[in-house]
């Protein structure tokens, strides 16, 4: 079995560490993601802390199944979770995937996000064996995309009506980076200066 699917590894950089889900997390998640700012571009979040504790046991499930995993992001100076990334596999054994991310608002332009986002893809291309990385963001989010194409996405298509919130179907951007980008990228810069030139704390 994958070393992961018995526990998540700590991920460890300079601003934040991405670690596994606790039920101590539940309660500030659910002041953090059930923000309007927040919620009105995800799929629903739970509606209450006992909802997130739920979430957070699935998670754990999913996880020990290999088809599913959920990193806590930790700000520095912290030990409660501000937000969550996840990566799934759209096929068996990874290969194609689609990652999500949601953190608080109170957040945004730290260069959290992007310490993280960096994070997660290493761990998503070198550990997981990941070709293919799908993100999906509703065409409004002008945050989210802007993050998206900050971390070297590409915009492949529009995906119309594919988004349901609060009774109305948005349509969404399918963003993709695959293995070699994310490998050129790294051999191009190298990893310190990838970190700061690719990953600069300019959008959330």
């Amino acid at each position: 079995m994958a070393g992961w699917r018995a526990g998540l590894p700590t991920l460890h950089g300079d601003e934040v560490t991405l670690r596994e889900l606790r039920l101590s997390d539940a309660a500030p998640l659910f002041e953090l993601l059930t923000a309007q700012e927040v919620a009105r571009f995800i799929s629903a979040p739970p509606t209450s802390v006992e909802g997130f504790e739920r979430f957070i046991g699935w998670a754990e499930q999913q996880r020990t199944a290999g088809e599913y995993l959920c990193f806590a992001v930790v700000p520095r100076g912290q030990d409660t979770a501000m937000g969550i990334f996840q990566v799934r596999q759209l096929e068996p054994g990874f290969a194609t995937a689609e990652w999500g991310f949601a953190t608080g608002s109170r957040f945004w332009g730290t260069g959290v996000f992007l310490e993280s986002a960096r994070l997660v893809m290493d761990f998503s291309f070198e550990t997981l064996r990941v070709h293919r990385l799908e993100a999906r963001a509703s065409v409004v989010n002008g945050r989210g995309n802007a993050a998206l194409t900050k971390l070297g996405a590409i915009r492949e298509a529009t995906l119309r009506r594919s988004f349901h919130r609060d009774g109305v179907y948005h349509d969404q951007a399918l963003w993709s980076i695959l293995e070699d980008d994310w490998r050129q990228a790294k051999a191009v810069w190298g990893k310190a200066v990838w970190a700061k030139a690719v990953w600069g704390p300019r959008v959330h």
